[in-house]
């Protein structure tokens, strides 16, 4: 079993062991990620980087995390799978040729 298997299963069970499945459909696990993720922007809101809270940091991205695996739980996709084929589709439109050391969008290389 990988290590994120195991982290969802901690996940799911800290969930049914609340009877919170019921709320945790994919609509709503996607809006409470978009709210954690704008939680963990909010902490570098008029900050440089090396200003923000790293220990707030850790629990905003967390929380992102555990979002994203309940999501990947509901739909029993493979993280690393669906992580590894994004990865290849990006490679496809971002070569290295083109896009190394500029941030341009792929439709305007």
């Amino acid at each position: 079993m990988s290590d994120i298997q195991k982290i969802i299963d901690q996940l799911t069970r800290f969930r049914d062991e609340r009877d919170w499945s019921q709320f945790h459909n994919p609509k709503d696990l996607a809006v409470a990620l978009n709210i954690e993720a704008g939680e963990l922007l909010e902490l570098y809101l008029w900050k440089t980087s090396d200003q923000a809270n790293i220990n707030k940091v850790k629990e905003e991205l967390a929380d992102v995390f555990s979002f994203a695996f309940l999501i990947d739980e509901k739909y029993e996709f493979d993280v690393k799978t669906i992580v590894e084929e994004k990865i290849s589709k990006n490679a496809l439109k971002y070569p290295v040729e083109k896009s190394k050391g500029i941030s341009t969008k792929y439709n305007d290389l």
